[in-house]
Order: structure tokens, then sequence, then C-alpha cells
């Protein structure tokens, strides 16, 4: 039995009753529709996984969980993913990022290919079929040489009671499946969001909402050395900044961000290729060349020119100013606005197009190389639903895919 029919229960499903076909693969799903989330993800386009092939590197793109699925990418990894799909008739292509989508560009591709790849294994799919309760039973019987013999039983919504001898927990984020796993005596680590933008108000950024920044680099001061800083794409947005550094910098401070409430300073490096002192000689180079020129007028760093425009109006440069007339109090205010300009984080925003949690269940209740329970025999668990979360970019389909490929191919072999 599996229940969730997200990415990692459908692949977990498919898994089991290929490798296994002498298996009956139950599937419940509480809603109308399986694979909702794989439908809407990547803005619609599914972002299946991504192109990094060496099991070391990949995992330095999940703040938890890297440790954990280092082995496990050992044996099943972004290349396994691939084949997996393109022997089942979907092609993937590369973006220049890394990121890899159906060159359809379509997630009813990935839907219509697990659809049919469970249909083809013979996994019975039952939807609109909440399970409210699940219970692990044991009796013992002389025959069965003192063990006891062990059941799942699952309680649906309407009253129907159905078993399995093997259970798959696949439930995402849902805090039904976190009471589950908790009353079969697992550690939970306390859920909070990850992949998320931040709402910033602050005067610099108004009507700049839609410019975008190539490369930056971000940092949460005071969240300790164990929080690296990010350094990537920005987007200025109408409630504060989105981009790849900032779901980067969220994912690594999800818990630092949720105990500061949310509330907190970022600090900002625009030109992460210069330090202070670098850009100070750029800025002292220019005001010697360029003396008579508008400072307004001539941005001699790559930034976008209204954000240039905004940030030298708050260190009270004015639109008249040349750069012969830069005080050394202002050059210093100017390569600081650059450099560590200081922004108040003051709430999270939506990142619509990902629903992450960082949180879950403790993996070191879990063996790796089944995904099995280590107190619980006969209950596995893959996908969201264990503390593992990676950046944006594919990585949290393919922790998906790999958990539940590893739960499939164990579950038929008890």
């Amino acid at each position: 039995m599996v229940i969730g029919g997200g990415a990692a229960g459908f692949f977990g499903a498919v898994a089991c009753a290929t490798a296994h076909p002498h298996t009956q693969v139950t599937l419940l799903e509480a809603g109308r529709q399986p694979l909702a989330k794989v439908r809407i993800s990547g803005g619609g386009r599914c972002n299946v996984t991504h192109a990094c092939f060496d099991p070391a590197l990949l995992v330095q793109a999940y703040p938890r969980g890297s440790k954990a699925l280092r082995g496990a990418f050992s044996r099943f990894q972004p290349r396994d993913t691939v084949a997996w799909f393109e022997s089942r008739g979907v092609q993937l292509k590369t973006e220049a990022d890394g990121r890899m989508f159906p060159v359809t560009d379509s997630s009813e591709t990935i839907v219509d290919c697990l659809l049919q790849a469970a249909k083809e294994a013979g996994v019975k799919i039952r939807t609109s079929t909440p399970a409210k309760s699940v219970q692990l039973i044991q009796e013992f019987s002389p025959e069965q040489g003192g063990k006891p013999k062990r059941r799942f039983e699952i309680g649906l919504k309407y009253g129907e009671i159905i078993e399995c001898d093997r259970l798959l927990i696949a439930t995402g984020s849902n805090p039904q499946g976190y009471r589950w796993v908790k009353d079969l005596g697992h550690q939970l680590e306390p859920p909070v969001p990850s992949l998320f933008t931040f709402n910033i108000p602050d005067p610099r950024l108004q009507n700049l909402a839609g410019i975008s920044v190539n490369n930056v680099c971000l940092r949460l001061p005071g969240a300790g050395k164990t929080l690296q800083e990010q350094t990537g794409p920005l987007l200025i947005t109408h409630w504060g900044m989105s981009g790849p550094a900032v779901l980067k910098l969220s994912a690594w401070g999800a818990r630092f961000l949720q105990e500061q409430n949310y509330q907190t300073p970022l600090l900002i490096n625009w030109l992460p290729q210069y330090n202070s002192e670098s850009l100070r000689q750029l800025l002292l180079v220019v005001k010697s060349q360029l003396a008579r020129r508008l400072i307004a007028k001539s941005c001699p760093v790559p930034i976008p020119k209204r954000l240039w425009h905004s940030l030298i109006t708050n260190v009270n440069i004015g639109e008249d100013h040349r750069w012969a007339e830069l005080s050394k109090k202002a050059l210093n205010q100017l390569v600081q606005e650059l450099t560590q300009g200081s922004y108040l984080i003051k709430g999270k925003g939506v990142f619509k197009e990902e629903f992450v949690t960082c949180g879950g269940i403790s993996l070191k209740d879990i063996n790796f190389k089944t995904m099995a329970s280590r107190s619980c025999p006969g209950l596995y668990f893959a996908g969201e639903i264990l503390d593992i979360d990676g950046v944006t970019g594919g990585f949290n389909f393919q922790s998906a895919w790999t958990t539940a490929w590893l739960a499939g191919q164990a579950m038929g072999n008890e």
C-alpha cells in the first residue's frame, strides 16, 4: 500500500510493482486528481531534475539531508531519472542553469507518463480516498516460532478498513502524515517553510519591480558560520526580492529565519566580483577619468541604470553631481551601499512554483539503503515527509524520485 498520490508516491508504487510483479500495489490518493503538485510545478513545465551527475556535488544542493542522500544518489541519481523517463518515451532537455524539463515544456507530459507507467505495472489507484488512520497490528502465533506477524490497518474516511503487510507513506508535508509517523514511534523535526521570497518594504526598491541583477551575494548577519552566504541572480518585486539567490538563502536559512519571525537584516553585495577596497579603487579611477561627467548618468559598474540611480540617491548624490565633486565621505557611503547594503526583511512571501518544507521525519529513524523505518518493520517513507529539502532547480523532485525508487525496490523483498 502507498499513501499519497504525488511524485514520490507514484514513483514508489511503480518501482515496487515493476521490480516485484508478484506483489499487488494499491495507491491511495485523497484528492480527485493525483499528481496535483507535479501539474503546477515549474510554472506548469515541471522541473524534473537537475543535470548534476556527480553525487558528491549533487548533495551540496540540499540544506537538509545531504549526508543521508550521498549513498542514496550512488544508487539512483539524475542520470537514472533521465533514463527512466526516456525509456518511457519522455525526452528531457537541459537549460543553461542545469534545470531539466520535458522537451514539450508541459508538466502534463510527466503526469501522463507516471499514470501510464502505473497502469502498465498493475498499480491499483484509488482517488478521492482519504486515509484517516494508520495502525500497526502485531499478532503472535506458535507457527511463526514466536515471531510476531505484522500488518497495517488503514482506516478510510467513510469507515472502510483496508490491510497491507508493507506500507509506504509519501504524504509530503501533510500534517496528517506527520501525526501517523509520530504515533508509530518516529521523531519529527518541526516543519517550517523553505524556498520563499522576502518582503522588504524599502524606499530604495520603490518603482524598481521587474528589475533583475545577474549576480549578487546575499548574507544574513547573525545567522552563524554554518549558514553559507548565497550568490546568484536576484529579482526586485513589488513586495521585495525574489530570484534564485533569495530562494537559496531562504532554504539554507529556513530555521534561522523562522526563529527571527522573518524579521531580520539582509546584507547585499550588488557586485560580488568586488570587495570594498577593489570597488573603491575602481570608483577613484572613474572619478579621475570622468571628472566632468554626471554621476547619475554614468554608471561604471554592471548593475541596471535605474538601480544605480536609486542607490546613489540614497547616499545623497544628486542629479547634478559630477564625479569630480564626489567627496571622500560620499565615496565611502557609495562603496558601502554597493557592497554591504543593509535591508530589513519584514516577512516572507510565497514562491508559488514550489511548496517545500524544511523538517519532517528525523533521518536517523530511516535506513537509507531501503528507506525503511528502523523501528517499525514493513513501514517505508519517501519524498517530502522526510527531513530533506533542496534548493530550487529540480533538486526536490530528484530526492523524491530517489527515495521512492529505493523504497519501491526494497518493499517487495521482505
